[in-house]
């Protein structure tokens, strides 16, 4: 009795310090709405609109037919120039990405199968230059295969696409849940980091040390308000995730919110941690950026797949509890329930959370230094 009565006290202390802080409430509830906004509309793998300029040395209605899969495409947007030179201009003020090149004698050369058209990318831009590049001559078999028919050449293999996972081939589903978990790993080490460290410089801690509380009591009280502040944030984005970007949950809700509290507590842990040995909260803005935001954004699979990286940079990456958690987001939306993977990454965040919580606990001394 005597324990909830202490706990019930500080817990409400802290909801009502954090309800009077301003800045607690905009970094853990306005922020992460503010951020999938932003980056979940800004940040884009997919290239589309990109500027080409046609030079059109053959008029002839063929000739217009070999491009025509330019016109009326999200991809493209084409400018029809009359020369080469108009169009090389455009590309060095960089109001185009490619030059197209249909030669004067395309349509001559069509019937004997010796036409050829010319294709100049902006390959400063390597994104951009490659996926144009691809489109292009997509769209140019396209026309060979409407053209010549099933006589294209004899064993011609034909190539059907498809996408697993990703039905949409929209990047945006690749990046979304990468952001909840960086948004999650920023409210939940930046925000505890943050507010404990103010609390160490202020004193506000001295005055709780001389009262009857334990040391699990006041990280216990600390850990409830921002907890709830970080699975509000959490809620925000999952839905702008489901019902602003429309992207689908194959995987079990509460599996998802189970791995999400696992990884919170680790969070938290991590934010406590920072801000007992730190106790400024410069010091504790500037570890917590370093130690938690940036290793979140740079080593977790949320920019580039950590496969293709060089095996160090993917031992690293597998150090990280935030990698952990983006592996279970992208399978749980995107792939749906996968035992083993489930399995293994929530047990890896289990120990992962009582490791550091465990750490916050220790280092944390009710005595005034």
């Amino acid at each position: 009795m005597n324990f909830l009565r202490r706990l019930t006290a500080l817990v409400k202390k802290e909801f009502l310090q954090l309800i009077r802080d301003n800045s607690s409430i905009l970094i853990g509830a306005v922020l992460p709405l503010v951020l999938i906004l932003i980056m979940g509309y800004g940040i884009s793998l997919d290239v589309k609109n990109v500027p080409v300029a046609v030079v059109m040395e053959d008029f002839s209605p063929t000739a217009k037919n070999a491009v025509s899969f330019l016109d009326g495409s999200e991809y493209f947007s084409p400018r029809y120039v009359r020369t080469f030179d108009e169009g090389k201009n455009l590309m060095q003020t960089r109001e185009v990405d490619a030059i197209i090149v249909v030669p004067v004698d395309f349509t001559k050369n069509l019937a004997n199968r010796t036409a050829k058209i010319q294709v100049i990318l902006y390959g400063v831009n390597n994104t951009t230059a490659t996926a144009a590049k691809g489109y292009i001559e997509a769209g140019i078999s396209s026309y060979n295969a409407q053209f010549y028919g099933g006589n294209i050449s004899s064993g011609v293999v034909t190539v059907e696409n498809r996408i697993w996972f990703n039905d949409a081939n929209s990047s945006t589903w690749y990046f979304v849940p990468g952001l909840i978990m960086l948004i999650s790993t920023l409210v939940g080490i930046f925000l505890t980091a943050l507010v404990m460290a103010r609390e160490w410089e202020r004193g506000t801690l001295e005055s709780i040390f001389v009262t009857p509380v334990k040391i699990f009591e006041i990280l216990l009280s600390k850990i409830i308000p921002y907890f709830c502040v970080a699975m509000f944030g959490f809620l925000l984005c999952l839905l702008a995730a489901r019902y602003l970007y429309e992207i689908p949950l194959h995987g079990s809700i509460l599996v998802l919110f189970f791995a999400t509290i696992l990884y919170l507590f680790v969070a938290l842990g991590i934010g406590l941690t920072i801000s007992t040995v730190t106790k400024s909260q410069f010091l504790s803005c500037q570890v917590a950026l370093i130690v938690g935001f940036m290793p979140s954004l740079m080593l977790t699979g949320f920019i580039f797949d950590l496969h293709s990286a060089p095996d160090w940079v993917n031992k690293i990456g597998h150090v990280l509890p935030p990698t952990y958690y983006l592996e279970l987001l992208k399978s749980l939306f995107l792939a749906g329930n996968n035992g083993e993977l489930i399995f293994k990454n929530c047990t890896i965040l289990i120990l992962y959370a009582v490791f550091f919580m465990g750490i916050a606990l220790k280092i944390t001394r009710k005595r005034i230094e």
